[in-house]
């Protein structure tokens, strides 16, 4: 164990550093989880609202609440991974966790939480429109039908809703990436790792 000196690593591995390894970790897990909740909650009522109407379609637009729980598992990968960053402090008592290796975890951290979270925001807004509008279109159809009308009455009569569906789908898709992309940063950010002893000191 190289000898350390207090004066010159004091603000390269300082004491402080680890509360930022700490706090990268809670940010994941918190904003992730955040995320998912609204999305899971926005979503759920949606499906609900629809499923007075057309009870049918409510298995089949349960996907916004699956991708909506999939970002509190980004959240929990990324901690899972900066808690195995963490160098608990030597024999002495000296901490060999740098201040680098705290703001880039930090950093992944927060990525990975924020991005999650504005994808459950956007995943539990768009799913709750969009479910209510898959089952009223539904139900028109069938109301058409019901009144004898066999013309296409503006494809109301034939149609069951998988128009909407495709469309809300892909927007389901495209609102879930976002937490995908703050992921992909976070991995990326946590691999930068610096421990004093390193490099020289």
């Amino acid at each position: 164990m190289a000898d350390y000196d207090e004066a010159n690593l004091s603000y390269v591995c300082s004491s402080w550093a680890p509360i930022l390894g700490f706090g990268g970790c809670a940010a994941a897990v918190v904003f992730a989880n955040l995320g998912g909740a609204f999305g899971t909650a926005k979503a759920g009522q949606g499906m609900m609202a629809m499923g007075v109407r057309s009870p049918e379609l409510l298995m089949k637009n349960i996907i916004p609440v699956v991708m909506a729980g999939v970002l509190g598992i980004y959240g929990l990968i990324v901690a899972v991974i900066l808690n195995g960053k963490m160098v608990i402090p030597d024999g002495d008592g000296n901490t060999t966790y740098s201040v680098y290796s705290g703001f880039a975890h930090l950093a992944a951290g927060i990525c990975c939480g924020l991005a999650s979270l504005a994808s459950g925001l956007a995943i539990g807004i768009s799913a709750d429109a969009g479910t209510r509008a898959v089952g009223a279109q539904s139900a028109m159809a069938a109301s058409w039908k019901k009144m004898g009308f066999t013309g296409d009455a503006g494809g109301q009569v034939t149609s069951s809703g998988d128009a909407l569906f495709v469309g809300t789908v892909l927007i389901q898709v495209f609102a879930g990436n976002l937490g995908l992309y703050g992921l992909i940063t976070a991995l990326i950010l946590s691999q930068l790792d610096y421990q004093c002893g390193d490099g020289g000191n």
